[in-house]
């Protein structure tokens, strides 16, 4: 079969590999829709948080059908649409499409336990979103659950910081997404932000206290990863605001005016992953509140997956790039 295989560090193929066999716990599934996300590049460039050994498959934003299940397994068969967790083993040890071979091949296998049904309502293209939507939406669970009252500032607008303005936009609240590249403020207007600002306008402050009535946000979601960009979140905070951070950085630092913490009485949380969360998530995107499939710019086939690498590396023209398998 054919797969995308990092084959050690800075070295990607399409290539010919053989089909896996399935043992009596697992499922082999035929891949249809793969995201590309960050991590992945991560991963290619030997850096991954976690210890691994190649060669090895990617593919951890995934959608396909079950082709053939082992005999231990049960409450899943052949023709079931499904989706899959990656963060998965005991204590969450191995993560799938980094130290275990993911998706991006005509046909892998996994645990019948990392699987979920993906409901009629969802397309395939949606199903392989919902691993990054399920970051977005535990922000949300995160902050306290979002209503109609709250303000709240999404702070960056890659791939998860616009999942966050969806999924808030999708709960009622007022949404501003704050986000230096203009094509991207332009994206979160279409996902349900009511205002999408600049952080290195000189209005920048006034534009806040306009949108705000002088308060601050009632909730900031910090999706950038960019220390100076995760100080802000102090700074645009409504007293007894809620803060989730969710983007990811180690080891680099920034000022911060941490005072704020104390003098703002502000209710700061990180969180990774989405652990127990997918079945809610799956639920919440199969009723139709918001469609995830708005930020897939660029999709294409497992033959051409390397000029798909190249696309996602593309931030001025693309937010999320597929690979679309079968």
């Amino acid at each position: 079969m054919k797969a995308l295989v990092f084959e050690a560090p800075r070295r990607a193929v399409v290539t010919e590999v053989e089909q896996p066999r399935i043992g009596p716990d697992e499922v082999l599934v035929r891949s249809h829709a793969v995201g590309i996300c960050h991590s992945d590049f991560e991963l290619l460039a030997g850096q991954y948080i976690i210890p691994v050994s190649y060669p090895i498959i990617p593919g951890h934003e995934w959608a396909g059908e079950v082709v053939d299940v082992g005999s231990a397994v049960a409450g899943l068969s052949a023709g079931d649409r499904v989706v899959g967790e990656c963060v998965v083993g005991p204590g969450g040890r191995d993560h799938f499409g980094f130290s275990i071979s993911g998706a991006d091949a005509e046909y892998f296998r996994a645990r019948a336990e990392w699987l979920h049904v993906l409901p009629e309502e969802l397309s395939y293209t949606a199903g392989a979103l919902v691993e990054p939507f399920s970051v977005a939406y535990n922000a949300t669970h995160t902050a306290g659950g979002l209503d109609p009252s709250d303000h709240v500032a999404v702070i960056g607008g890659g791939p998860i910081g616009l999942l966050c303005v969806a999924a808030a936009a999708a709960h009622n609240a007022t949404v501003t997404l704050i986000e230096p590249q203009q094509s991207r403020r332009a994206k979160a207007l279409d996902l349900g932000a009511r205002h999408a600002i600049d952080p290195s306008a000189n209005d920048f402050a006034d534009a806040v206290g306009e949108i705000t009535g002088g308060r601050g946000f009632d909730v900031v979601l910090e999706a950038a990863g960019a220390p100076p960009a995760m100080a802000s979140a102090l700074e645009v905070a409504a007293h007894s605001a809620r803060i989730v951070f969710i983007g990811i950085d180690i080891g680099s630092s920034a000022s911060a005016k941490l005072g704020l913490v104390q003098s703002k009485a502000l209710r700061i949380q990180g969180i990774i992953g989405s652990a127990g969360l997918w079945p809610r998530t799956i639920r919440f995107l199969a009723s139709g509140v918001v469609d995830p499939s708005l930020i897939v710019t660029a999709q294409f086939p497992l033959a051409a997956a390397l000029e798909a690498l190249d696309a996602a590396q593309d931030t001025a023209r693309n937010v999320k790039v597929h690979i679309q398998t079968a």
